[in-house]
């Protein structure tokens, strides 16, 4: 007799797959050009001298963008304080809330969670559920993980005279599979594969039985990773953005 596989397991052996090729094509990638390691002799930060277009501490002016580093910054090792600060910052920040209310809106809509059922009740659940996701993802992958493999949670921009947009893309995709630890090399990226795996987990404590399938943790899982995969690639080309619609003096998100 033929085994069945469960959805749910083929699920996660495919996005299994899928990360490792990504990390190994990523370190390819990281071995041709990247934007200078962390400078661990260094105790201050060096000034973006000469980038037309560095990061800002925020995106439009409200959206939290404390993890990005500019091209030509040079920085110390991150403290467990900072990365706890830094996963207070993203859990906790005044824009916090607009993640959680569009994705409770398209649950509901989309009645992902039926057990939640319909109306300005079940929105309030769709909303606190997605909040704690997102807290609980924030933790562990900016915190918790990094703290204990040493990984550097920071976002490295790759920078407009590092190659192409569509390489500049690939680069900003690979940083979920692969990043930097606290000595400045090059590694996989644990904090982000395993951090956001366990945060789907931990959601099953508070959502319905019927939630609790391997399927749908899996699915969350791959969520968690695919968020911070497109929020990387704003991170690389708003400097880019900001510069051009702006010329960088949007003043809020200075």
């Amino acid at each position: 007799m033929t085994e069945t596989i469960p959805p749910g397991r083929t699920v996660l052996v495919l996005l299994t797959t899928v990360l490792l090729a990504a990390a190994a094509s990523a370190q390819q990638l990281a071995a041709a050009e990247l934007p200078d390691a962390p400078a661990p002799q260094q105790s201050t930060v060096t000034p973006a001298t000469g980038d037309p277009a560095p990061q800002t501490k925020r995106i439009l002016g409200i959206f939290p963008n404390f993890r990005a580093v500019s091209t030509s910054e040079h920085l110390p090792p991150q403290s467990v304080k900072e990365k706890f600060v830094t996963a207070s910052q993203h859990s906790f920040d005044y824009s916090a809330f607009v993640l959680p209310v569009l994705l409770s809106a398209y649950g509901q809509a989309d009645n992902q969670t039926p057990e939640f059922h319909q109306g300005a009740a079940a929105f309030g659940r769709y909303f606190w559920h997605t909040f704690v996701d997102q807290t609980d993802e924030n933790y562990m992958v900016e915190f918790i993980v990094p703290v204990v493999t040493h990984e550097d949670t920071r976002y490295y921009t790759l920078g407009p005279g590092h190659g192409s947009g569509w390489k500049r893309v690939g680069y900003a995709l690979s940083r979920a599979v692969v990043t930097r630890n606290d000595a400045g090399h090059e590694t996989f990226n644990i904090s982000e594969v395993v951090g956001a795996g366990a945060a789907a987990g931990i959601s099953d404590l508070y959502y319905p039985r019927p939630e609790r399938t391997f399927s749908k943790t899996a699915d969350k899982w791959g969520t968690n990773v695919g968020i911070d995969a497109a929020s990387f690639v704003v991170r690389e080309f708003w400097p880019d953005i900001n510069h051009t619609l702006f010329r960088g003096k949007e003043g809020p998100a200075k």
